[in-house]
């Protein structure tokens, strides 16, 4: 018998045999096992995670010789034809290859026959985003009102495609992509079963590299498997992979920490000895500077038991979390940039420098930058600033005196009236409330004073803006403004008067410029000539104030 790929051979044919995607799993048997089925399923996901699975085992669950049940039996005539690909009245249909609309028009001639030998006529559309506008046109119909013996199992990688007229005929699922430990779980599974010997660590690089997909991983775990003769060794699948060791990259985040250039240059060389994927690298870098963030910041974080968690914690201690976070940065943002790169492996060198070229230094900027030296020749020249290794056995020598800087002179204080309430208007501007904070503050109206507390009146159109943390942010800020803790207490007033607010008399301000703006052309005597002459009009919105009109903000 000829060899079957591992994809093949162990596709689940039960719903209970499936990795994951447990919440479609449990909408489905519930449809089956109480008989309250849709006539369409749509099934969304990346490839690989087992849409047209489900799709095949939801049909053989429709037509099961021993009733139709969540739970197939696998062994009846009809099972078997399913499993195998040869059941009349399962219909694949690939539609990246029949996209027109005269293959579509075909389905439906055939949809108002009775099944041959099961209970439903099941057609399973594939990458059914692939269909011409014509061919969605022409299945719309069907697929609205279908005979009582027809379902559709539609399946996609690219749902935003689909026109929401086929979307809203459909129950749709999105199908999750697999953690790597559930794609790992699986593959010891498979190995333990075909009786081959493995590398714990050689299926974690396998797992990481399928990227969310059990097929793609069942894939590279076949690849990995003939390129071991017969066996799976970490080694060889990272020289497969073109990855590298968990130790390589920790000990390019320990040249990092010691701030060391050189051995920086010497992990890079012997990464770049195994011919790597540069972007995985940089990949696997962030990934565990997220690890070492988790580590930093989560207390009560956990990481997964390997070689790499005692490292890990030392550098947490060496490694500030701020570094942290801007190495994460520029190791995506270097992934992201490796195609702009001379070759790969100058972009991987080059984000590694980025990174021990930002690292802060023992000292300020300005202590490091050498003095200038003096125009005049009568005069010494600057003593250059101590090198790193003699600064801290030689005392910095004193910048000539220079005179104090001028402080810059304390704002006005915000005019208050008898109750103590500050200038409303004043306050929005000394606080720097913009954005969101402005629309809420300039429809405001400052009613009272209450102790700490002010009191605004809002219209109930605006009442639902003012809530947190926006209220908690404002007081913050004009607590700060006004150099005292206040809080802010918002009421409704649906018969305020709107003209005292903030933004009511800025419009009135604008309209008021607006009109002496469109008056002023109104009587400019060339204006009326060409009135008066030519017939010409001024079109009123065209014209617009000069200068800072009042009210403009």
């Amino acid at each position: 018998m000829s060899y079957q790929v591992l994809a093949r051979k162990w596709r689940p044919r039960k719903f209970s045999e499936l990795v994951g995607q447990e919440h479609v799993v449990r909408a489905l048997t519930n449809a089956l096992d109480t008989g309250r089925m849709h006539h369409a399923y749509l099934f969304t996901g990346t490839r690989g995670v087992g849409k047209t699975t489900i799709a095949r085992i939801f049909a053989k669950s429709l037509n099961c010789e021993r009733g139709q049940s969540a739970d197939p039996c696998g062994e009846c005539s009809v099972c078997t034809a399913v499993d195998e690909g040869r059941f009349v009245d399962l219909l694949e249909i690939d539609a990246a290859s029949n996209t027109g609309v005269d293959d579509v028009r075909e389905v439906i001639e055939n949809a108002q026959y009775a099944p041959s030998r099961g209970r439903f006529k099941v057609y399973l559309v594939d990458e059914v985003h692939m269909l011409s506008k014509n061919a969605f046109n022409a299945l719309l119909k069907t697929l609205e009102e279908p005979p009582p013996h027809v379902k559709f199992l539609l399946a996609t990688t690219d749902p935003q495609k689909l026109p929401v007229t086929v979307l809203s005929r459909c129950l749709k699922f999105n199908l999750k992509r697999l953690l790597p430990e559930q794609i790992s779980g699986q593959m010891r599974h498979i190995l333990g079963a075909e009786n081959i010997a493995y590398e714990d660590s050689a299926i974690g690089e396998l797992a990481r590299a399928a990227d969310g997909s059990l097929r793609d991983g069942l894939s590279l775990l076949d690849q990995a498997i003939a390129y071991g003769g017969g066996a799976l060794h970490a080694d060889d699948v990272r020289t497969m992979l073109g990855s590298v060791a968990r130790g390589q990259v920790l000990g390019v985040l320990e040249a990092l920490a010691s701030g060391d250039g050189e051995q920086l240059l010497v992990e890079c060389t012997q990464i770049a000895s195994y011919s790597p994927d540069f972007g995985g690298v940089l990949d696997d870098i962030a990934g565990l500077l997220h690890r070492l963030q988790l580590i930093q910041l989560i207390p009560g974080y956990r990481p997964e038991a390997d070689d790499a968690d005692g490292a890990l914690a030392d550098l947490a201690g060496r490694i500030t979390p701020e570094d942290v976070q801007l190495y994460y940065q520029i190791a995506v943002t270097g992934r992201r940039d490796l195609t702009l790169a001379p070759d790969a492996r100058t972009g991987f060198e080059m984000a590694l420098l980025r990174m021990l070229a930002f690292r802060p230094g023992d000292e300020p900027a300005a202590a490091r930058v050498a003095p200038r030296a003096p125009t005049s020749q009568a005069h010494a020249r600057a003593p250059a600033p101590p090198s790193a290794d003699t600064r801290a056995a030689t005392p910095t020598p004193a910048p000539a005196p220079r005179e104090p800087a001028a402080e810059a002179p304390a704002p006005a204080p915000i005019a208050r009236d008898a109750s103590g309430r500050p200038d409303w208007e004043a306050l929005i501007e000394r606080a720097q409330l913009r954005g969101p904070f402005s629309v809420v503050a300039q429809n405001a109206v400052l009613r009272e004073r209450d102790g700490q507390t002010l009191v605004l009146a809002l219209q109930p159109a605006h009442m639902g803006m003012a809530v947190e943390p926006m209220v908690s942010q404002m007081e913050d800020r004009i607590s700060q403004a006004l150099g005292e803790t206040i809080r802010l207490r918002f009421v409704s007033e649906s018969q305020a008067d709107a003209m005292q607010t903030p933004a009511a008399r800025a419009a009135k301000a604008r309209d008021s410029a607006q009109s002496a703006a469109e008056q002023a052309i109104e009587d400019d005597p060339l204006v009326q000539s060409l009135k008066r002459d030519f017939g010409a009009r001024v079109v009123p919105q065209s014209v617009k104030p000069l200068g800072n009109e009042p009210g403009a903000r």
